[in-house]
């Protein structure tokens, strides 16, 4: 038992560490694209319907990388695969 409660505490410690960072990568690209997509289109008006549809597509990839992390957390805290090791 003392092993198992060992792994639900190691396992959600690594869980919340890994959706922090997980999370962090994408939003700080996201605001990157952002402003770039912003910038390029105060320079350039007559491309800006062009480069919001850009941005969008660019954003959704960006946001699907944070979606897969979080189903990775949360297959590994609430349907955990490893913990009928420690049994």
């Amino acid at each position: 038992m003392e092993s198992q409660l060992q792994f639900a505490i190691t396992t959600t410690i690594v869980v919340g560490a890994a959706i922090v960072l997980g999370c962090i990568t994408p939003a700080l690209m996201e605001g990157r694209a952002v402003a770039r997509a912003f910038d390029n289109m105060a320079r350039q008006p007559s491309v800006a319907d062009r480069i919001r549809s850009l941005l969008f597509v660019v954003l959704a990839i960006l946001e699907s990388t944070a979606i897969y992390v979080l189903l990775i957390c949360l297959i590994l805290l609430f349907a955990n695969p490893f913990i009928g090791m420690f049994g």
